[in-house]
């Protein structure tokens, strides 16, 4: 996979951005410069969630958390968001992201022909959607209320076994019994009668329960009609979303997929899915979060930790430049260990896949040394100087190390091949020499992957050809010799 080019008309600070990235150039890395603010990291993010998260529903949350500030404007009916091609190796697919109220969608329908039956000419697809979100939110609460139920039954027969108490439902049993949906105006409230209420009550949770469900087949059945009127203009449905987190205003983001069967544009997306990754600093994810969790940033009460771990646990193509990635370097160790073992099953002989770890990782740090303890639960750095080994610690390895041996470790340990990697301040921490030598590194390390590197570095965009570094707008200042 190779990310061809970008076209992005307006998306926070992009303005007009149209960038190609030759899928012909060697080696296939490509520096993105800009001032300061000028968006390389909200452009990296931008391709990353809607290649990486279009197609999986877990991870359609950050991508409408990203989706969360932009709109139509006055007047319009559908905005482009970004237009990306991509190099499958033999020809260029192109994926038009855009959103649209439902007259844009409506406009499409006409134009295929399509007959809903519909009274009023409209068919109300975003209004269809949202309304299928809400009932299936409310079948998903079913067990919940069964279980409320049963706890307010409970309550009453306990009350009921004792003779000094009322035989009446409380004021607060009443309110949660509302709150469940029940009516209660059919039922003698006067002369409680335990068993009464619960077969009643029991009747009206399952009757509205079947109503949704009813519901739902119905809409589903209309929903996925249209749909397939889409796919008749290559136009795959994406998410819906709500720019004011008010479904009343809801929109729905669309991709138009041009030079591909649409048959197969599904296979194509989730393949392409897992072909694209990020790598960037852990203060860069809170784009991913949504507004409350960003707003709570500048107070001293947010969950950013928990909510960035629950991130990386969905957003399986992100990783973050951390102290150091202990867990993966832990689990690569591990998982060259059991390798060997497996071939020592099969030919009686313990292959050489951790001491050819071991081989790469002391060439990565030169003059130390990285292992692991015998209990497979930490590592260990020594230095080797003059025949004498010395245990390291923490603060005797510097920023830069951690973090060239983090880039390395995670690209080898995911088997990140024929990708498309974006990493964004991928030059910081690391000394002038290695900024230069980061982009031989990516290229050594695994030859078939593109990389985008964000970066303010003149010693990385130098190690290419001006023809690879590519520039946002405003361009940066070139550096002048003295």
């Amino acid at each position: 996979m190779h990310l061809q080019r970008v076209q992005v008309p307006d998306f926070r600070v992009l303005k007009d951005v149209d960038i190609t990235f030759e899928h012909d150039f060697n080696p296939r890395v490509f520096p993105l410069g800009s001032q300061n603010g000028g968006g390389k990291s909200t452009l990296l993010q931008l391709i990353f969630t809607l290649l990486h998260c279009s197609t999986n529903p877990e991870r359609l949350p950050a991508l409408k958390n990203l989706l969360s500030g932009f709109s139509l404007r006055e007047g319009e009916d559908e905005r482009i968001l970004a237009i990306i091609d991509v190099w499958d190796g033999e020809k260029i697919v192109q994926l038009k992201f855009f959103v649209c109220s439902d007259l844009s969608v409506d406009l499409i329908l006409d134009s295929l022909k399509y007959e809903d039956n519909s009274d009023t000419g409209y068919y109300n697809f975003i209004h269809k959607l949202s309304e299928i979100e809400t009932i299936r939110k409310e079948i998903s609460e079913f067990p919940n209320q069964e279980q409320v139920l049963n706890n307010i039954v409970e309550q009453l027969e306990i009350r009921n076994r004792d003779i000094s108490s009322s035989n009446k439902l409380t004021g607060r049993e009443e309110r949660r019994l509302s709150r469940l949906g029940i009516d209660l105006s059919s039922i003698d409230l006067d002369l409680l009668n335990i068993e009464t209420l619960e077969k009643e009550a029991r009747l009206q949770l399952s009757t509205r329960h079947l109503e949704f469900v009813f519901k739902e087949k119905i809409l589903t059945d209309k929903i996925d009609e249209i749909l397939e009127e889409l796919g008749k203009d290559s136009i795959e449905y994406i998410t819906i979303y709500s720019p004011e987190d008010s479904f009343s205003k809801a929109r729905i983001l669309l991709c138009k997929i041009r030079n591909i069967d649409i048959g197969i544009s599904g296979e194509f997306l989730n393949k392409l899915s897992n072909k694209i990754f990020l790598a960037a600093p852990p203060t860069q994810v809170f784009l991913f979060l949504s507004r409350e969790i960003k707003k709570s940033l500048f107070t001293n009460k947010n969950d950013y930790q928990f909510d960035l771990i629950s991130i990386n646990s969905t957003l399986l193509g992100l990783f973050t430049y951390d102290f150091l990635s202990t867990d993966i370097l832990i689990k690569s160790f591990a998982n060259a260990r059991d390798k060997d073992f497996k071939e020592a099953l099969k030919t009686g002989e313990y292959g050489k896949n951790y001491k050819k770890l071991l081989k790469d990782l002391d060439f990565l740090m030169h003059d130390k040394q990285i292992n692991l303890t015998d209990d497979f639960s930490s590592l260990t750095f020594k230095l080797n100087r003059f025949g004498n080994s010395v245990e390291l610690y923490p603060e005797d390895l510097s920023h830069g190390e951690l973090k060239r041996l983090s880039i390395y470790v995670w690209l080898k340990y995911y088997n990140i091949e024929d990708a498309i990697v974006l990493m964004d301040e991928v030059d910081l921490a690391l000394h002038p020499d290695w900024q230069y030598q980061i982009a031989s590194d990516l290229v050594e390390w695994e030859p078939s992957n593109q990389y985008i590197l964000a970066t303010h570095s003149y010693e990385l965009c130098q190690a290419l050809t001006p023809s690879h570094v590519k520039v946002l707008e405003p361009k940066l200042t070139e550096r002048i010799s003295d």
